[in-house]
């Protein structure tokens, strides 16, 4: 997808289900992440670095930084899927290249192939410390449509 699709919004519909869907995960109200940003085929979430998601160095955590790139992808998919439809991550892979440290961290989601069944996405993690971003985690998933 080009990266001027990107930069649009989804539709309110769109919007609406990723939102609704997202609110319903425990694990995600738990850490305090929140959408960020919601776009055809690409989503972002952010999670504020605060202590409860710290691990003993003082890093965010890899479970917390994994599993806010794991929703990222997912919703990014679930934005290109038909209204009826749901996901499924089935298999992701994620590398952490530096501490993710900052105020916050965001993870993007961004689809780089939607099937029938099956989707591939790509998955980033940035460490946002005033305004500077550090790549802090990369990755690749695969989903399921589930219909």
């Amino acid at each position: 997808m080009e990266e001027q699709a990107y930069q649009q919004e989804a539709s309110p519909e769109v919007r609406k289900r990723i939102t609704e869907s997202f609110e319903r995960q425990g694990l995600m109200r738990h850490l305090g992440a929140r959408l960020a940003h919601i776009a055809p085929g690409r989503v972002h979430i952010v999670l504020a670095g605060r202590p409860e998601v710290t691990q003993q160095h003082g890093y965010i955590h890899a479970g917390a930084t994994s599993a806010i790139a794991d929703n990222a992808g997912g919703y990014a998919a679930l934005t290109l899927f038909p209204a009826d439809a749901d996901v499924l991550t089935v298999e992701y892979k994620i590398n952490l290249l530096a501490p993710a440290v900052g105020d916050h961290i965001e993870a993007v989601g961004t689809v780089l192939k939607s099937g029938r069944t099956l989707t591939v996405c790509r998955l980033e993690v940035y460490g946002v410390q005033g305004g500077k971003r550090t790549l802090v985690a990369t990755g690749q998933q695969t989903l399921i449509c589930l219909s």
